[in-house]
């Protein structure tokens, strides 16, 4: 029994064992057959962790550039299109397109009072002005913030949408006999806007001084510009005190920085023969505002390497309008 058992359990093994060796022996018969061997199982797609891990890089940047067109006369002109504008970057002609109607995108602007010993008796009319200019510019998507240049910068109104708290910030700021700390002051004011501006506002700052730096710690003229270049902030000057500039060397190095300035950013800086020409002055800047273009760009420059890029705006199809825009821009660095 025992013996008939185990014969019993070998013919069920190669009963379980023959048919698969028949079935490989037919496999390779059939390869030996037709050359080709069957087709291997398909397996999942394995992503690459390569390409899991690697971030995704956007390298193209949107440039901006306000741009400012006057006529013969000075008045702004408002009837233009991207067509009838050229800008170039380094050179290169750029594709642009127009970033809404003019004067329609919000603004956020800095207003900076001087202070110092050196404009004090023109300072109430300065006030005044500035006051006026508030009323008419700001309106309900823009925003402001004052401060004032003394020995160290001060924000004497943090950014407000509102009109009448501005003006009671303006109108808090008393003269003193300090030094000016211009550059610093900018600075400070730009890096403010930089951390408060609404996005896609326009930046705008504005300046009421004679210009005549002489006592910022941490900032000099190529420091500020750079920061407002940076943040692609407009820079507009007012000198109320300008009669005599012809006759002062230091009055003239203080127009310099704030024409510098302006001319780097597409902005403007006005000396005044007259404090009373304040009031013609803001009307000026509040219609250059109002009628200001924005278009904008991608760099055909795609390199992140931190270098600064020189921009050139012109409207060739109407060599009769004076154009200012900004004159370049910092590239980020990677």
């Amino acid at each position: 029994m025992r013996i008939f058992a185990l014969n019993l359990s070998i013919l069920l093994l190669l009963s379980l064992v023959l048919p698969l060796a028949g079935s490989v022996n037919f496999a390779q018969d059939e390869t030996k057959k037709t050359g080709q061997q069957a087709p291997p199982q398909k397996k999942p797609p394995v992503q690459d962790q390569k390409d899991q891990d690697e971030p995704i890089r956007l390298s193209s940047r949107l440039i901006v550039v306000p741009v400012s067109a006057t006529d013969a006369e000075g008045q702004p002109v408002k009837n233009l299109t991207a067509d009838d504008i050229v800008i170039e970057e380094e050179g290169q002609p750029q594709k642009i397109v127009s970033l809404g109607e003019p004067g329609k995108t919000p603004v956020d602007l800095a207003m900076l009072i001087d202070v110092s010993g050196s404009v004090q008796g023109k300072f109430a009319f300065q006030q005044q002005a500035a006051v006026q200019f508030v009323k008419e510019v700001l309106k309900p998507n823009d925003g402001i913030a004052i401060f004032s240049i003394g020995i160290t910068p001060k924000m004497v109104k943090a950014r407000t949408t509102n009109s009448q708290d501005a003006i009671a910030g303006l109108l808090a700021i008393e003269p003193l006999k300090e030094p000016t700390a211009l550059f610093d002051t900018i600075a400070e004011a730009v890096h403010y806007m930089e951390k408060t501006a609404d996005s896609g506002s326009r930046h705008v700052m504005i300046v009421i001084s004679d210009g005549e730096e002489n006592y910022s710690n941490y900032t000099t003229l190529s420091d500020a510009q750079r920061e407002l270049q940076k943040n692609d902030c407009l820079f507009y000057a007012i000198n109320p005190s300008g009669g005599g500039i012809k006759l002062n060397q230091i009055s003239l190095k203080g127009q310099g920085f704030m024409e510098s300035m302006a001319t780097q950013t597409g902005g403007k800086a006005f000396n005044l023969a007259k404090v009373e020409g304040l009031e013609s002055v803001f009307r000026q800047i509040t219609e250059e505002l109002q009628a200001q273009y924005l278009f904008g760009y991608y760099s055909s420059d795609e390199r992140n390497d931190g270098s600064f890029r020189r921009i050139t705006a012109r409207a060739p199809k109407r060599p009769d309008l004076r154009i200012r825009a900004r004159q370049g821009y910092y590239v980020p660095k990677a």
